[in-house]
């Protein structure tokens, strides 16, 4: 077996520490048990930047709880011999800016995993600096990252993706975090803090869903059916930056209201142009076929599937209805329509679905696939969800160990599920997987 490729981790929002490196020695601000929302703010007059000056936040370590043990285990498991290592690199980022410059940063990385691998002497015996890729796995907003450096780098440098969990056609619960500051989205409490900071945080209007039938527009009422269009908002979005403007703004000869309008519209924006550059991609764009992209789908969980929008005099609200939460998996019956109401807690089935992808390349895991022993797991998936913690699970470490290496399933520990609608006969995941759908 030839050496595995490094390997880059790509977490999900919220899921990398931030340090502001202006203090010495460095402060930091965003952890697992540390969220300060002040220092992590961004500045209305230019959102690369923070809002308490001067300070200059950097990206740190990822979130433990959620990606040590994956790392740990790839590193352990991909290698053939003790002493013949597999790089497996944690890729830490500014979750807060555009993805565009995200990725243009993943791009800078990836060419400095390739130079590092270049030195180590098994790499070199192997010629690995013939035709050197590395393999990518993105987790949650991760995935959608890898999709977006894909389209607008090309292949060139990549061999295999694995993507876990990833809302590429969005989630509610975005819209939920700007909307009132609570959601399933990160793992921090909720709090008016965390609803002003939202509300200028680029990254969440990139994962504002557009799926079809996710949106209950009340009948008459005339607002889009589009959540990228401001028109469909509520006011009170708006009226928050203004406020965020009044206070943390430069003077401007314009009007706060029309300030407020400008940011907010720019920022949803960046979200619909990176929708649909991710809608546009296909897997030929990047060189790739459907056996290189390990899509991994989380269902059998209560999540936000709909959100109804009506007006409110002149205004739009959302209803957040409990009834909207749903979980209609039948494992029995994955032919039936409703089936497809389900999801992973955040992600919705309907928006972890890539257009680049047939339903049948998916492989869809659920809460039922950790194993006997991964107590500790399924604790914190009982309390943090599914969506964030699905990195733990053992059985999609050994999947993706299966999938890196082409492996065979020597011990039978490695399965999937269906996705909704596609049938045993149909199924083509991108490795040989026992179907589980139905036990």
């Amino acid at each position: 077996m030839a050496l595995v490729n490094p390997v880059i981790s790509v977490p999900g929002i919220t899921a990398t520490y931030l340090k502001d490196e202006y203090k010495l020695p460095p402060d930091f601000v965003w952890t697992v048990l540390t969220k300060e929302y002040e220092k992590v703010a961004l500045h209305p007059d230019d959102l690369r930047y923070e809002v308490q000056e001067p300070a200059r936040l950097r990206p740190d370590q990822l979130y433990e709880i959620a990606y040590k043990e994956l790392v740990e285990e790839l590193r352990y498991n991909l290698r053939k011999r003790e002493d013949l290592k597999v790089p497996v690199y944690p890729f830490g980022y500014d979750w807060r800016m555009k993805l565009e410059d995200i990725e243009a940063s993943l791009s800078d990385f990836i060419e400095e995993v390739i130079d590092r691998t270049k030195l180590l002497k098994h790499y070199n015996k192997e010629r690995y600096g013939d035709k050197p890729r590395v393999n990518l796995i993105g987790h949650s907003m991760g995935g959608l990252i890898v999709a977006g450096y894909l389209k607008s780098h090309g292949g060139g440098l990549v061999d295999k993706v694995a993507t876990l969990a990833t809302p590429f056609q969005g989630s509610f619960e975005a819209v939920i975090k700007v909307t009132t500051g609570t959601a399933n989205l990160g793992t921090s409490v909720p709090s008016s803090r965390e609803r002003e900071s939202a509300r200028v945080t680029p990254s969440l209007y990139y994962l504002v869903p557009s799926f079809k039938n996710g949106l209950d527009i009340q009948p008459g009422s005339g607002l889009p059916d589009n959540l990228f269009d401001p028109a469909v908002w509520q006011t009170s979005i708006v009226g928050s930056i203004k406020e965020w403007i009044k206070l943390k703004g430069l003077p401007s000869d314009k009007p706060l209201q029309q300030r407020a309008e400008e940011i907010f519209a720019m920022m949803l924006g960046w979200g619909r142009a990176h929708r649909k550059k991710v809608d546009s991609f296909k897997l030929s764009d990047a060189g790739m076929t459907p056996d290189r992209w390990l899509a991994v789908v989380g269902v059998n969980t209560v999540t936000r599937v709909k959100l109804r929008v009506e007006k409110s005099g002149s205004s739009p609200e959302f209803k957040l209805s409990s009834s909207d939460r749903a979980d209609h998996w039948n494992k029995f019956n994955t032919l039936d329509p409703l089936c497809r109401f389900t999801g992973d807690g955040t992600v919705p089935f309907e928006g972890a679905v890539p257009k680049f992808l047939a339903p049948e390349n998916l492989v869809c895991v659920a809460p039922a696939d950790y194993g006997y022993w991964e107590i500790g797991d399924k604790l914190i998936n009982s309390v943090g969800g599914f969506h964030g913690i699905l990195p733990n699970m053992n059985m999609l470490h050994r999947l993706l160990v299966r999938f890196l290496t082409g492996a065979p399933d020597s011990r039978e520990n490695t399965w999937g599920r269906r996705a909704p609608g596609v049938t045993i006969e149909a199924w083509k995941p991108p490795l040989p997987l026992a179907d589980k759908t139905d036990k």
